[in-house]
């Protein structure tokens, strides 16, 4: 009962904190933008270990969040950055895509099929779309880190319903902001949309994760990986 009120209390907590984040964003306050950025996710990683009994989380799932930490801090600086912060985000691809292969989402190939080919359809169109109005820097590393965004899409829906939103809501994310890119007409607040979907798409990826058990009893448990899993404090 204790465990489940801490959890409930550090869950409620990285909420506020996103919906302030938002609120900074939607008002201009950038400078408290720019500090508060890098810290949430992080602050989602305290969540989903005080949310577990013990208090674990797998390495690859850590490697995940840490990861896009790391993209959301470069990706403030701006300029060459830009691709520094695109190489985080893309380090966190291959930690989901990996969590959800070790945990068997390859083990249904029908499933697999059926989820790969509309995904595959729309990576394709996308890039198709976008190619001609990219800056020529951008468009190989932007084409490359799409496949891998689209692989932590197709992983996540066999995984799950839940983590499956979760990556489709990350691949909303980055579309949105690759339209940005290629300076096509945005939504008004069209930043406060794109945080609120990546921050959305985080939370289901990793919460969901950590609650379904591997698919056909393969891969770790998060309470039973043993020598790989890493013990936070939420302090």
């Amino acid at each position: 009962m204790r465990n489940s009120v801490r959890a409930d209390r550090v869950l409620v907590n990285y909420t506020v904190t996103c919906v302030g984040y938002l609120f900074l964003l939607l008002i201009g306050a950038t400078p408290a933008t720019d500090v508060l950025k890098p810290l949430l996710m992080p602050r989602l990683a305290v969540a989903l270990s005080a949310s577990a009994h013990p208090v674990r989380l797998p390495r690859l799932l850590l490697g995940a969040l840490l990861a896009s930490c790391a993209g959301d801090t470069f990706l403030l600086f701006g300029g060459a950055w830009f691709l520094v912060g695109m190489g985080g985000f893309a380090a966190a691809h291959v930690c989901y895509v990996a969590f959800f292969v070790r945990r068997g989402a390859l083990r249904d190939r029908r499933r697999l099929l059926r989820t790969a080919a509309p995904y595959a359809v729309l990576w394709v169109l996308l890039i198709t779309l976008l190619w001609p109005d990219l800056a020529s820097g951008l468009r190989i590393p932007l084409a490359g880190y799409s496949l891998l965004l689209t692989g932590t899409a197709v992983s996540s829906a066999c995984a799950g319903r839940r983590t499956g939103l979760g990556g489709a809501l990350f691949l909303l994310s980055d579309s949105l902001i690759a339209s940005g890119l290629a300076h096509w007409p945005q939504l008004p607040v069209a930043d406060v949309w794109v945080m609120a979907t990546y921050l959305l798409g985080q939370y289901l990826l990793a919460s969901g994760a950590t609650a379904d058990p591997p698919i056909g009893g393969v891969g770790p448990t998060v309470e039973g990986e043993v020598g790989g899993s890493v013990v936070l404090s939420s302090g």
